[in-house]
């Protein structure tokens, strides 16, 4: 059994952790509330504009002229996956759920991968289990700006019409609530949907729903095909951006219940040193009444 100073020592070194954790704990739980704001802010106007780019792609004259990043190629030679990660850890499984998913998503492909990494946890894991990481990005800003997301939207739609890559998927997590979050992939490129019924990667990837879409009324000036051009590749910085943001809130959250986990466990292991240094110190104690009794006795039988 460890003496009692031992565990004197280590109840103050856990005491000193659980305040670390503590306060890491309201820090992510206060970025949390200001990324989960930031999400749900523009979750309906990401939504809405898909649905006007697909309604746009179905209108007379414009599905003929086959807008590049519109457009669904007939062989796919090469996949490009962005992995959105965080840059550092502490945040229980998240980094670890969304790489798995990632991984079983490029093991189901039958074409060579590309991935983009966006932070430096996907992309230390990735590379250093042999994948093709061909740009990385990190140090993205708790509240992003979509400025801060350009230059990766640039990228892939650059590979994308230089024909480096012949489809592109996003790897992120969904953020449901503060203690919910899904490893989500979802198709960027071509934006209109593929149907993958028959492809081995179908469980792996979310599909949208668009019943309906093409059928209802907008009135478009100027023209369609003229608004493709400057809508498609905005539209394409932006779901890259509003994926950026569900992974920033789940990553907070993430974070702000394991720290909560740890300060709540290190409360309990607390509390169990303390009884063992109770017992610790009742052991020495009686041990040390025992020896004088035992000098004691000696004494008495020696005289």
């Amino acid at each position: 059994m460890a003496t009692e100073r031992e565990l004197n020592k280590r109840i103050r070194s856990i005491k000193n952790i659980s305040q670390v954790t503590n306060a890491l704990a309201a820090v992510s739980a206060s970025k949390a509330s200001r990324a989960q704001r930031q999400v749900e802010a523009t979750r309906a106007y990401a939504g809405k504009a898909f649905e006007i780019l697909h309604n746009l792609a179905a209108q007379p004259g414009v599905a003929s002229t086959g807008h590049p990043l519109l457009t669904v190629r007939e062989e796919i030679k090469n996949t490009g996956l962005i992995l959105i990660t965080g840059d550092r850890g502490l945040a229980g499984a998240y980094n670890t759920n969304i790489i798995q998913r990632a991984e079983k998503f490029i093991n189901a492909l039958d074409t060579p991968v590309q991935v983009i990494a966006v932070g430096r946890k996907g992309r230390d894991l990735m590379i250093r289990r042999g994948y093709n990481v061909v740009a990385a990005f990190d140090g993205i800003p708790d509240s992003p700006s979509i400025m801060d997301i350009s230059p990766i939207a640039r990228l892939v739609t650059e590979d994308y019409l230089a024909g480096k890559v012949d489809q592109v998927f996003i790897a992120y997590t969904d953020f449901i609530n503060l203690v919910t979050r899904v490893p989500t992939i979802k198709q960027l490129l071509p934006l209109k949907p593929m149907d993958f019924a028959n492809m081995a990667v179908a469980e792996y990837v979310r599909q949208v729903d668009l019943t309906g879409v093409s059928e209802r009324v907008y009135s478009y000036e100027p023209e369609p095909s003229a608004l493709l051009d400057v809508i498609v590749p905005r539209f394409t910085q932006l779901q890259i951006y509003q994926s950026v943001l569900e992974a920033l809130a789940s990553e907070h959250s993430a974070r702000m219940v394991a720290m909560n986990n740890a300060t709540d466990n290190a409360a309990e292991l607390i509390e169990i040193l303390i009884l063992d240094r109770n017992k610790a110190r009742q052991t020495s104690i009686t041990s040390e009444i025992l020896d004088i009794v035992g000098g004691a006795e000696a004494l008495a039988k020696s005289s």
